[in-house]
């Protein structure tokens, strides 16, 4: 296992931690696509497509074209939500991070690095949800993928918990999507428990079925 360290954000991370956030958070897209592909609706529209030669209303090579054009935009419509994102939070908190989590009471935001390369990040913040002020969220997690497996996902998480702990919070909160299987999981595996599955209220996310999960681990009392 590669030794890793985990420590505060330094502006020298800037780009790398920006760089590995955007392509941690688009890598799902692929999976939103297939789990679109299995949706009732979208195979209804596809069979659809398929049957209008049988009709006569267009040609075999028509209908073939449109399912084409169908299926690639179903695959650019299910990464422009991961992509338009991105392009949002490098806007917003990612734009400055110091300022953003560095500054602020309440807020942190952590590295990890190996051999000199940053491999890791993860923020925390006071929830906006009813009773914020003792919950602290768990944002922006990723891992390179070249140092998936070594423990690295967990000592961030960690880190959030330690430092909501500190700070006398009762739990740490957090939002992930359904594709990100691999996040979701190894939060179950640390004690968090699911506390809502929802889909965001917008026509886009509710036609590819784009659902997010929300998760709460419950800090031990300070004694």
């Amino acid at each position: 296992m590669s030794p890793f360290i985990i420590r505060t954000y330094r502006d020298s991370d800037y780009d790398a931690a920006r760089n590995l956030f955007s392509s941690g958070i688009v890598e799902n897209s692929g999976r939103a696509f297939r789990h679109a592909l299995q949706l009732p609706h979208i195979w209804l529209l596809l069979s659809a497509l398929f049957l209008l030669p049988a009709l006569r209303v267009v040609s075999i090579g028509h209908s073939i074209l449109a399912a084409a054009l169908a299926l690639a935009g179903l695959w650019f419509g299910c990464r422009y939500l991961y992509t338009e994102y991105v392009q949002f939070s490098l806007l917003d908190d990612m734009l400055n991070i110091r300022k953003y989590y560095l500054e602020r009471d309440g807020y942190g935001f952590w590295v990890a690095e190996s051999g000199g390369e940053l491999v890791g990040t993860v923020a925390a913040l006071p929830s906006s949800e009813p009773g914020g002020e003792k919950h602290t969220e768990l944002k922006r997690l990723s891992v390179s993928k070249n140092h998936r497996g070594k423990g690295i996902a967990k000592a961030l998480c960690r880190t959030v918990m330690d430092f909501a702990w500190r700070r006398g919070c009762e739990a740490v909160v957090l939002t992930t999507a359904l594709s990100r299987i691999g996040a979701w999981k190894m939060y179950e595996k640390m004690g968090f428990r699911q506390t809502n599955v929802f889909i965001p209220p917008i026509f886009r996310f509710k036609f590819v079925d784009f659902k997010v999960l929300a998760y709460r681990y419950d800090l031990p009392n300070h004694r």
